[in-house]
Formats: structure tokens, sequence, C-alpha cells
């Protein structure tokens, strides 16, 4: 025990390390936040169709040479969102039909981009990069560093001013809007949230694994506690807490970062799940 702190001691000195701890724990925080929002509004797979634009759109951005992707990233998949959550009862292509649509067509188009217009001799390395995550999260600069900060205090911050929106918009749309909430409006800023998470997830857990991150904190909450504060609380917790051990154990073991997020994720839910039935009985 007393070596593996040893060892921490000695990565943390590296600031790539500590940037990458930051990072990925305020990634994990804001992709919680929503997750139980989506899978009580049965749009757990939103994350997945989104992510794989996001990696449609990296391969658009690499193809025309452009040096920041997150210029073209951002506003492509914001889009993306507000078409798929605007999606209801009354279109011809429901939601899970749209984003299956989307997520596969995104996937295969960006997959034909890459290799039509390579960016580099590791074709193959760069795809895997990007798909799961890899080592991407351990290579950031101060000023993505900031820019997710920044991004993630707005989150959590627009996240909190319009909770008890957020909360009737989940439950019964049409009975929201009929008590006066804009529901179409704060669908709007559900849009936004997804998409801006969705991209800030890309380096933490790839295109692949985005789900993850959004759908195990809320699905193992939801083993014990009932109510939706005390769910998105625990959820947040859950994410977190997976989110650092993950990092850290990715460190040590010389892991892929998201795919042993993952596992820390996989892990508490069957965790929670014995949990929960142990409490019912």
């Amino acid at each position: 025990m007393t070596e593996i702190i040893n060892t921490l001691a000695l990565y943390f000195q590296f600031s790539f390390v500590r940037y990458a701890v930051i990072v990925g724990i305020l990634i994990a925080l804001c992709s919680s936040l929503l997750g139980v929002t989506l899978v009580l509004k049965r749009f757990s797979f939103i994350g997945q169709g989104l992510s794989n634009v996001a990696f449609g759109t990296i391969a658009v951005a690499a193809a025309v040479n452009l040096t920041n992707n997150f210029l073209l990233v951002l506003p492509v998949t914001v889009i993306s969102s507000v078409l798929l959550l605007r999606t209801g009862k009354s279109a011809k292509i429901n939601g899970d039909a749209a984003i299956a649509m989307i997520s596969v067509g995104a996937l295969g188009l960006g997959y034909l981009l890459l290799n039509i217009f390579p960016n580099s001799s590791n074709l193959s390395g760069d795809i895997c990069s990007t798909l799961f995550g890899s080592t991407s999260i351990l290579t950031l600069t101060m000023t993505e560093v900031k820019l997710c900060i920044g991004l993630s205090a707005l989150v959590i911050a627009v996240f909190l001013l319009f909770y008890h929106k957020i909360f009737s918009v989940t439950f019964d749309e049409d009975f929201a809007a009929a008590t006066g909430v804009k529901a179409k409006t704060y669908n709007l800023v559900l849009a936004l949230i997804i998409a801006v998470i969705i991209v800030l997830a890309i380096n933490l857990a790839g295109t692949l694994l985005i789900s993850a991150l959004i759908i195990f904190p809320a699905l193992s909450a939801m083993r014990v506690f009932k109510s939706f504060l005390s769910v998105t609380v625990c959820s947040v917790i859950v994410s977190v807490v997976c989110a650092a051990l993950g990092i850290i154990i990715s460190i040590l073991a010389g892991t892929p970062v998201g795919s042993t997020i993952v596992a820390a994720q996989i892990a508490g839910f069957v965790i929670f799940w014995i949990t929960g039935l142990i409490i019912r009985r």
C-alpha cells in the first residue's frame, strides 16, 4: 500500500497527470447530472448517437486540416442534439430510430473520410484513440483544462438554476407544458448541455464509451434510491468516484483510461444492484 501511495505521489508531480484527474472528475460530474433525466426520458442512447456525430465531425475537421476541431465539433453536436430531442410522437422518424440512423451514418461516414483523407501514418491508432479515449486525456494542455473547467462550471450552473424545470419536464412534459412551463425551451437547454458534455467527454472516454458515463451512474443510483434528488446526488458521487479510481488505476496499470473507468462503473453497478436486492428483502 505504501508503495502504491509513493508511486501516485511521484506521478502527481507531473502536470499532465493532475490535468487528467481534474478534467476527468469534472466530466464525470457533468455527465451524471443529466444521466438521470436521459434515462427517465428514455433517451439513454442519445449519448452514443451524439458521440458518433462528434466522431464524424472530427473526421471532417481532419480532412480539411482544421487545427482546432472543437470549433466545428461543438456546433455540429449541438445542432444534432437539438434535432434528436425535438423528435416526438408526431415526428415521422421517432426518437430511437433517429438516434440509430444518425449514429450509424455519422460513424460510417467518419471512418470513410479518415481513410480517404488520412492525416497521419498511424490511422488505426488515431481511430482507436478517438473511439476509446486511449491516452488522449493525458495530453491536455492548460488551455484545454481551463476551457473544460469553464464549460463544466456553466453546465453545473445551468442545471442548478433550472433544476425544478428540468425535473418537471423529465417526468411529464405534457403536464409541465399545461402548467405554464415552456417545455420546448427547457428541452433546448437540455440539448445544449448534453452536447457540451459529449464534446468534453471525448478526450476522457472516446466516442464509443461516452454513453457509459451517462447511463451507469444513474442506473446504479436507481437500484437503491427512489427520489429524483437522491438519485441525482448518488449518481454524481458514483460517477466521480469511479472516474477518479479509473484514472488512477489506468495510470498505475498502464490501461486505457476510458475502458478502465467503464470497468469501474460496471463494478459500481453490481455493488449497488446487490445492495438494492438486500434492502428490498
